[in-house]
């Protein structure tokens, strides 16, 4: 589905962070804000709730807990039972060091799978970029339209709140798998002098 966005440059995270209190205030829809670095305290300023990464975190070194301790305890106590030296079938101390590295396996890779798919950034998938210079020197607030948008008066509010460069843009609201430079649509970009 193509919506329409009105893209806002900012040169400075002093300026940023007013700007989106106040788009927030005004009633507006923040879609991102892109910035060249990690800037702390944006996330609460955008009004996110906190990440569940550590819920799943959890969950996965859990199940690699289980699977350790119950693979080992059935190999040893079920499936192939050897008496070795009258040792006990289920020696609980010598299968820690194996459980401890299942579980932090499965915690590790589990958690870097998480956060590929819940930011959409596997290989292969592509996401529309409304400024190349989000990645340089720019901090790119991605406002979306919707019917009761006036864009004309939301492109003054961002250049009342210090924004250098302002354009609509259209774009695809997902993500893609593709190549950028082969299979990249390209949506009609109007630019306002500021």
């Amino acid at each position: 589905m193509i919506k329409k966005f009105v893209v806002g440059s900012f040169e400075d995270e002093k300026v940023l962070f007013p700007a989106v209190k106040n788009v927030r205030r005004a009633g507006y829809k923040i879609h991102d804000v892109y910035t060249p670095f990690p800037v702390h305290g944006l996330d609460h300023a955008l009004g996110l709730r906190e990440t569940s990464l550590h819920t799943m975190g959890f969950i996965y070194g859990i199940t690699g807990t289980s699977i350790a301790i119950g693979g080992m305890s059935w190999i040893f106590t079920t499936d192939w039972p050897l008496n070795i030296g009258g040792k006990p079938h289920f020696p609980l101390p010598a299968f820690i060091p194996i459980a401890f590295e299942l579980t932090v396996l499965l915690s590790a890779v589990g958690m870097v799978w998480t956060y590929c798919w819940l930011n959409k950034m596997m290989p292969g998938v592509k996401k529309h970029h409304f400024s190349p210079r989000a990645t340089d020197d720019a901090f790119v607030m991605v406002i979306e339209c919707t019917d009761k948008t006036n864009e004309v008066e939301l492109q003054s509010f961002l250049q009342n709140n210090g924004a250098i460069e302002i354009n609509v843009q259209e774009a695809e609201e997902g993500w893609w798998f593709g190549r950028y430079d082969k299979d990249q649509k390209l949506y009609r970009t109007e630019e306002v002098s500021v």
